[in-house]
């Protein structure tokens, strides 16, 4: 007799699929804690160098003017916005090394990757950020965090929750 549940959608029911997704998610979150180490080193989570940073985009890129008012707000604002730059990108980096909530962490990656690449319109190769935007939305629509990551362990429990 055939049940009637129906299993949850997704990569789990794809090995080759979900192994890939979990180092596409690993590869990410490696990236956010080897970047978030480099600016630490390069002093850019400071207030001073990160307003100068920020004001180089808004003189140098091609961003929308709009954008760029936004990247103003943040360089005017450099003594909050700097520090929290760098617990985003440690914070991202760990959830997505460690498979965990990875869908909103990997999403949110996607958002913030993506503001950075539209940030560097003119200064930096268009691909450099793009491949990792994409990326990022893809771990986030394909559940990567239900391979090698503490989100396998909490899907078995709950499969259907959104958050992994």
């Amino acid at each position: 007799m055939k049940s009637n549940a129906r299993p949850t959608p997704g990569a789990v029911e794809q090995p080759s699929a979900a192994n890939g997704l979990a180092l596409v998610r690993m590869t990410i979150g490696a990236m956010f804690v080897w970047v978030f180490f480099e600016n630490l080193g390069k002093t850019l989570y400071r207030p001073a160098s990160y307003a100068s940073l920020i004001r180089h985009y808004i003189e140098a890129g091609h961003s929308p003017a709009a954008w760029k008012a936004v990247m103003a707000l943040a360089a005017n604002h450099a003594a909050m916005a700097a520090p929290m730059q760098a617990v985003l990108e440690i914070s991202l980096g760990i959830l997505l090394l460690i498979g965990l909530f990875t869908r909103p962490a990997a999403f949110i990656a996607f958002l913030y990757l993506g503001s950075l690449w539209v940030s560097e319109w003119g200064t930096a190769w268009i691909w450099e950020l793009l491949v990792s935007v994409l990326a990022s939305l893809g771990v986030a629509i394909g559940c990567g965090g239900r391979r090698w990551g503490i989100d396998a362990w909490l899907s078995q429990r709950w499969p259907s929750s959104p958050w992994w």
